[in-house]
């Protein structure tokens, strides 16, 4: 029970091993035949040559061919074979399923024993998670409503892996997440979410948050199992990776329609996200991030919902404190979905004073073109008319977000005398008459809209 370092796994490569094994697979005493199995499964779950070698040699079938009349040990040491080889690749774990594996798989998961069912389950979940083909091909095998026995089973470490497994199999399409629907997984995966075991809460909140994500119809059976409030609980976990798999799961519902936002809103969904946010760092932010932004995308009330809810803190937090571009360009998204509705929601993200760290990030050239993309501010300034937030923006801005900032003073300044005289005072009209514009064009106009607000000695 050791890892091979690597001369020495390419020693066993060079040597033949493999083909020394197989013979004893064979053999009449069932601890060699045994231990045999255990030797391969230990070599292929080390390194993919040997995995390789140990199935141009020809040994699944034999592994696998007198499965149903082994005893449990050797039955727990097969499936190790089988998922050690399988998790290489999805041409291994095709030639795994080639080998007729899978019906003697499902065979195991009958079985009577705790430890032979963790064993299939574990070897299943390997193959699944590679492909929709092969996620089918494990359904069409049979496992499913297994599966799904299984985590009804007393034993947490079986509950884990059958629940891991149902998450492979449901996250490739919608039709293999109804495949696991239709066999009455959902109710029993929403009973565990309470469950104290950490490692069995993320597998359960993965696999609701694989079903929920494909459909609306998948997302309202997910919460019609009474899922809330008590996943808001996850995001108080000590556990991050239940934490983020919790946020994920109230994502995947949140995105898809407006009445499920609501719903989300309606059990105090929105104050936990961001509560999640502010107490944790890195990518286990990222979900709570997006919740933010899908439930803020779908109207102007939900949005300002998360505006109530202190959700703009948070965000904004996010662009200084993270140095990962992917979780920056979230929170910029999300902000930006606040904020495109109405001057209202614009100006409660202008005030807390993001506008100049989204515009330090738009044009810094280490940014990602993804981060560049959503930090553009283009959702927020063409609703933003509080013009004490974009006037600082007049003296650094590229062109393509000046002719935003100035096309919403241009709307502003000739209903506002109190603005038109600041903006003199400021130096924002002397900037303007500093811009260059193309004839004829619509920044042209905005400028030419905004000097019509004074006299010509004053623009002079």
């Amino acid at each position: 029970n050791f890892c091979l370092p690597n001369q020495l796994l390419s020693s066993c490569c060079n040597s033949g091993v493999v083909c020394l094994l197989r013979p004893l697979l064979l053999d009449v005493v069932p601890s060699i035949r045994q231990t045999a199995a255990l030797a391969l499964g230990r070599l292929a779950d080390c390194d993919v040559e040997l995995a390789e070698a140990i199935v141009r040699a020809g040994i699944l079938p034999q592994l696998i061919c007198s499965l149903p009349d082994e005893n449990r040990y050797y039955k727990k040491t097969a499936a190790f074979v089988l998922r050690a080889i399988a998790k290489h690749s999805p041409l291994l774990a095709q030639a795994v399923v080639q080998c007729g594996a899978l019906e003697m798989l499902v065979i195991c998961l009958e079985d009577f024993d705790p430890g032979v069912k963790e064993g299939a389950s574990w070897a299943f979940g390997y193959i699944a998670r590679h492909n929709a083909e092969l996620s089918q091909a494990v359904v069409d095998a049979g496992a499913v409503p297994l599966l799904v026995l299984c985590i009804q089973e007393p034993e947490i470490a079986l509950k884990r892996i059958a629940a891991s497994t149902l998450s492979d199999i449901s996250k490739h399409s919608p039709e293999l997440a109804q495949t696991v629907v239709d066999a009455g997984a959902i109710a029993h995966l929403a009973q565990m979410i309470p469950n104290p075991d950490a490692k069995l809460k993320r597998q359960v909140l993965s696999a609701l948050s694989q079903i929920a994500k494909h459909s609306v119809d998948l997302a309202e059976l997910v919460v019609e199992a009474e899922i809330f409030p008590v996943v808001l609980t996850c995001l108080k976990d000590s556990d991050e990776y239940v934490k983020k798999n919790g946020a994920t799961l109230i994502r995947e519902i949140a995105k898809h329609t407006p009445e499920l936002s609501q719903l989300i809103v309606n059990s105090g969904g929105v104050a936990a996200v961001v509560d999640c946010i502010g107490s944790c760092r890195g990518t286990v932010r990222l979900p709570g991030i997006m919740t933010l932004g899908y439930v803020a995308a779908h109207s102007e009330d939900l949005s300002m919902v998360v505006i109530v809810s202190k959700g703009i803190p948070p965000l904004c937090a996010c662009l200084v404190e993270e140095h990962e571009d992917h979780i920056k360009a979230a929170a910029a998204w999300a902000l930006g979905q606040i904020g495109r509705h109405t001057a209202e929601h614009a100006r409660h993200v202008a005030v807390a004073n993001v506008l100049p760290t989204l515009l330090d990030i738009f044009v810094d050239t280490n940014s990602s073109e993804d981060l560049k993309t959503k930090a553009t501010l283009k959702n927020i300034l063409q609703k933003c008319t509080y013009l004490p937030a974009l006037e600082p923006l007049l003296h650094e801005a590229p062109p393509s977000i000046m002719k935003h900032i100035i096309g919403q003073f241009s709307k502003v300044l000739p209903h506002d005398s109190k603005a038109r005289r600041l903006f003199v005072t400021t130096g924002g009209l002397k900037k303007v008459q500093e811009i260059e514009a193309e004839p004829g064009s619509l920044l042209q106009e905005y400028i030419n809209t905004i000097n019509n607000c004074y006299p010509e000695e004053i623009v002079r």
